[in-house]
């Protein structure tokens, strides 16, 4: 049976998608005592996993933000409220529901979308307007040298998801005595923004330390097989493995991985949690280094939801798993958008744009501060490894909360 929550949240994509085919008028940007935020998110499509996680996310934030009083602007108490459309996955429907949205809704308090490649379909939308957009889930350095300024990401920008990879496998080396310049690697990423950039971050760290790049593959269009890419890993023997594919990418790797009983020293991989590779997959995920914008051990805390710690348990009470960082740093959004808009005390979007340049702010998921591109500059990545099906910080050393498991035990003894 369905989580109540995940019902009613189930039922309000449904009439929002409904509304946007009978061509029924949504809320406008504040209606009452609502201040509505608007959001194109992916429900059908090879996003949805993650459009849903996003979702979650931004449900959580206002839920909690209505309960703690609301956003008081103008000497007034307002609740907080979010139309969603379905942007099936496509860049060219994400753009047109964002005019949607800002256009025919009168939304002009924008969320992100999930994934860079539909962030960046938006974006222009929402320049054009002078509409500020806050998101979590774009992060493709790509969007952040556009000039753009009315667009600002909560997260760590693509370049330095898996460069942390690359750091540790060169500590690993020099702990061995060994020279990281003798290193392989190995990557395997979707023809996407977001992977591509997450490549050429690799590439760049890998070459500071001399390495060599053995295999650097695209993976196919569907992200269910890489075994070409395997039947060259098997041959070429790297010490680091490293793939990039969102949520289905992840899981092909795990299962082919252990269905061809590849070995690889080190694995490194983006999207562990959204695809759930530990419930999936048992024991067969162990040992893989993943990616996070965000550790629910971190010490990081608010006056919301207080630790990170907590955050995990809050989102995992209402929607039945553990919150994936997609969540985590989507709910960071909204608050974003609470503090501007009390800071700004206005609902004039230019106001609100600048008082969400000028944010500096804790929250559970992290320090929050842009720079003039509209990046955060005060949180690191962070890559945790799957020990025991449990997710373990390991690096950056001065975050870890454990060692790394190095190299990863052969399938045969496995």
């Amino acid at each position: 049976m369905l989580h109540p929550v995940i019902r009613r949240a189930a039922l309000v994509s449904a009439v929002s998608a409904l509304a946007f085919v009978l061509g029924a008028p949504a809320q406008a940007k504040v209606e009452g005592d609502t201040i509505v935020l608007g959001a194109a998110l992916s429900f059908t499509g090879k996003y949805k996993t993650n459009g849903q996680h996003t979702k979650n996310g931004y449900d959580l934030a206002v839920e909690r933000i209505n309960e703690k009083g609301g956003v008081k602007v103008g000497g007034k108490s307002y609740k907080l409220k979010v139309v969603y459309y379905d942007d099936e996955s496509t860049a060219a429907r994400g753009a047109q529901l964002a005019e949607r949205l800002i256009k025919q809704d009168g939304v002009k308090f924008m969320l992100g979308p999930y994934s860079s490649g539909l962030t960046k379909a938006i974006a222009p939308v929402t320049e054009q307007a002078g509409i500020p957009m806050v998101e979590g889930n774009g992060a493709s350095r790509a969007l952040f040298n556009k000039g753009y300024k009315y667009l600002f990401a909560v997260l760590s920008t693509s370049e330095q998801y898996l460069a942390e990879a690359i750091n540790l496998a060169a500590e690993q080396a020099k702990a061995a005595g060994q020279d990281p310049a003798k290193l392989k690697v190995a990557v395997a990423v979707e023809n996407d923004p977001f992977s591509q950039d997450i490549r050429a971050g690799v590439l760049d760290d890998a070459k500071r330390y001399g390495m060599q790049i053995v295999i650097d593959d695209k993976l196919p269009k569907e992200l269910n097989d890489m075994s070409a890419t395997l039947t060259k890993v098997r041959a070429l023997k790297p010490d680091l493995l490293i793939v990039s594919g969102h949520a289905k990418g992840a899981a092909t790797a795990i299962r082919q991985l252990s269905e061809q009983k590849i070995d690889v020293p080190m694995l490194a991989m983006t999207h562990c949690e959204a695809a759930q590779v530990r419930a999936k997959f048992g024991a067969l995920a162990d040992y893989t280094l993943c990616a996070t914008q965000w550790a629910e051990t971190m010490t990081y805390k608010d006056d919301y939801f207080g630790s990170a710690g907590n955050y995990a348990k809050d989102f995992e009470s209402h929607f039945g798993y553990v919150p994936p960082y997609q969540a985590a740093e989507s709910t960071a959004s909204v608050m974003v958008w609470k503090d501007a808009l009390e800071r700004a005390n206005s609902f004039d979007p230019a106001k609100l744009r600048d008082a969400i340049a000028a944010t500096d702010m804790q929250t559970f998921y992290g320090n929050i501060k842009f720079d003039e591109t509209g990046k955060n500059i005060a949180k690191p990545m962070v890559l945790r490894q799957i020990q025991a099906g449990e997710y373990k910080v390991v690096a950056p050393s001065k975050w870890a909360s454990d060692k790394i498991i190095h190299p990863i035990p052969p399938w045969s003894a496995r």
